[in-house]
């Protein structure tokens, strides 16, 4: 993935396993990129009997800097002859400051490992959905069990365009963004590519149930021209891929295509599952232009049944509510 210049690689609270780390740094190095280790540690909060900025806890905050200076350090120390890479520790809270340091830095990608909360059913807890609706850079969220190269892929991709026209191109520009990273990152690690797009024939159902007075062949009609459509615009896009890697990566990489009749929050998840996945791309806004809606009910759906990693990309010109001030 030869397109990134600052990323930020955000340390866990409790790190252990290095491996996302050294996938970061190997980023870095292929982009000649600038890494920079970011550290968010709490604010320590006032207590009885003592006032913010007092001895006590003044000292306590400091501490809690310094040690993570340190860790950060600790990590940095190995890579520094292979990547420019710096370390960076913060105060408050993990999603504000993560965001609100691609603000400054302008970072064009985010690497995390996701929370993984052992006493919920998903992979991704409150901090990561925070991320995952308002970063406005790309956010790839690694499993840190993963070991050695993803092996198989799925970019998710909604080639729908019954939208306002308005909202048409931006989508479509999503869709491109979705499959040069998907495509960029199966050349990269030699996975198999696999391209999905959900259908649902908006009102079947209802023509079905007997509320219209609507005969069988009409409904399959309606089905069929649906379903056309959507298979001319998913092989539209597949086109154009392959138009911009070029016939000899094309024949490489034989991206799959997938055209699944149902609910997007229910066939892309069991697809991926289907297919051992180990890395999802996909976009994570529904709409642009719009304020306070910053991701699809859909694609949160999806993402909280995943157990894979995730690349999740905002559309251009999508601005977070997070603010340098706020």
């Amino acid at each position: 993935m030869n397109r990134f210049r600052n990323i930020l690689y955000v340390v866990s609270a409790t790190p252990g396993d290095t491996t996302v780390l050294e996938r970061a740094v190997a980023l870095a190095q292929h982009n000649q990129a600038r890494l920079t280790l970011l550290g968010v540690v709490p604010r320590v909060p006032v207590g009885i009997g003592a006032h913010e900025g007092g001895p006590v806890l003044g000292d306590l905050q400091s501490w809690l800097v310094a040690e993570r200076e340190e860790f950060l350090s600790h990590l940095a120390a190995p890579h520094v002859q292979r990547v420019v890479i710096q370390s960076r520790v913060v105060i408050g809270t993990p999603f504000i400051e993560v965001i609100r340091q691609v603000l400054r830095e302008g970072c064009d990608l985010v690497i995390k490992t996701p929370e993984d909360p052992g006493w919920l059913d998903r992979l991704f807890g409150s901090e990561d959905l925070h991320l995952l609706r308002k970063c406005p850079c790309p956010l790839w969220m690694i499993k840190p069990q993963l070991s050695g190269a993803f092996e198989c892929i799925v970019a998710a991709v909604d080639v729908n365009e019954a939208y306002p026209v308005d909202e048409v191109e931006g989508r479509r520009a999503l869709n491109r963004q979705v499959m040069e990273m998907a495509t960029s990152l199966a050349l990269s690690e030699f996975a198999d590519l696999h391209v999905v797009h959900a259908w649902e024939p908006v009102g079947e159902w209802v023509m079905r149930s007997g509320c219209l007075s609507t005969d069988e062949e009409r409904i399959k009609a309606y089905v069929q021209e649906v379903e056309r459509h959507r298979r001319e615009n998913l092989h539209a896009l597949m086109r154009k891929t392959i138009d911009r890697i070029g016939p000899e990566a094309t024949r490489y990489l034989k991206p799959n295509a997938h055209l699944v009749k149902g609910w997007a929050r229910e066939e892309i998840p069991a697809l991926v599952q289907r297919l051992g996945a180990d890395l999802v791309v996909m976009g994570t806004v529904a709409r642009t232009g719009i304020s306070g809606l910053l991701i699809g009910n859909t694609a949160e759906t999806i993402l909280t049944q995943l157990d894979c990693s995730v690349l999740a990309i905002k559309p251009e010109g999508f601005v977070s509510p997070v603010t340098l001030e706020s």
